[in-house]
């Protein structure tokens, strides 16, 4: 289920931290609290998995609106902004998702500034994709990042080492995520498994310019800090079956996707 709001601030002047992700993630889970606070807490605490691995299985976009940087802040030059929200759910769902947004204010804060955003406008975004009637059956698709992906390995000290798109193992990193996430959600065998692993593949698309790299601060200014680094500016070719292919639409691809990360379009 992907959604595109549209954003108007109640600010005079809207500024808002350059590492806004997390205070947008949290505002969404306050959304969704007041709908239903189990399955808020669910996400947050939990999310889909077990006692090794877990997944929010939600995403978002950049906010997509002209901006300018000033030091640590975003002065942004509209007071109105874009925004796509992911979440893998059925799509009954999604009138009753619209419902929960409708309307509804997004703040983004930390220390240093406050701006508030109404949700006017909710509309449902379907990628032009020719889906196989046979949902085993692979398709191809081309995908651009909405936003930064993340992808790493984690060290002898429990720490990511983060890959670039011309990294060799990249695509690894990206596919070892993706298929995990696929049989969090879903109760296959490991025969299953196996064909789904071996059905799905990835292969980087570079421009003539090198990716874009981006640094992201998750609960900046606090004891819990944690910086990642996610890449733009480059488009990946995704082959999988029909799940699989809407599991990387509605949830985002490689990690951090509930703080932002990983969130991709059809080109």
């Amino acid at each position: 289920m992907r959604l595109r709001l549209t954003l108007n601030t109640t600010n005079r002047t809207t500024i808002v931290p350059i590492n806004y992700q997390y205070p947008f993630s949290a505002a969404i889970y306050k959304i969704i609290q007041r709908a239903d606070a189990v399955y808020s807490a669910f996400l947050h605490n939990y999310g889909y998995g077990n006692e090794h691995k877990h997944f929010k299985l939600f995403t978002f976009s950049d906010l997509n609106v002209p901006f300018q940087i000033a030091n640590d802040r975003l002065l942004l030059k509209r007071d109105n902004a874009k925004l796509l929200v992911c979440f893998h759910l059925p799509q009954a769902a999604e009138n009753f998702v619209k419902g929960l947004f409708m309307n509804q204010q997004l703040e983004i804060a930390d220390k240093k500034s406050k701006a508030t955003f109404v949700v006017q406008k909710i509309e449902s975004v379907a990628e032009n994709i020719d889906y196989a009637s046979d949902k085993n059956e692979s398709i191809s698709v081309t995908v651009q990042p909405l936003s930064p992906i993340v992808a790493g390995r984690k060290n002898d000290r429990g720490y990511y080492d983060y890959r670039s798109p011309s990294d060799n193992d990249f695509v690894d990193c990206l596919l070892h995520n993706w298929t995990e996430k696929y049989k969090t959600v879903n109760d296959i065998d490991e025969n299953y498994f196996q064909q789904i692993k071996e059905q799905t593949k990835i292969k980087v698309q570079l421009f003539s310019q090198p990716p874009q790299q981006r640094l992201i601060s998750i609960k900046q200014g606090t004891a819990e800090e944690t910086r990642v680094r996610g890449y733009t500016k480059f488009q990946l070719q995704l082959t999988a079956s029909k799940e699989m292919m809407q599991l990387a639409f509605d949830a985002g691809l490689g990690l951090y996707n509930s703080v932002g990360c990983g969130c991709v379009g059809a080109v």
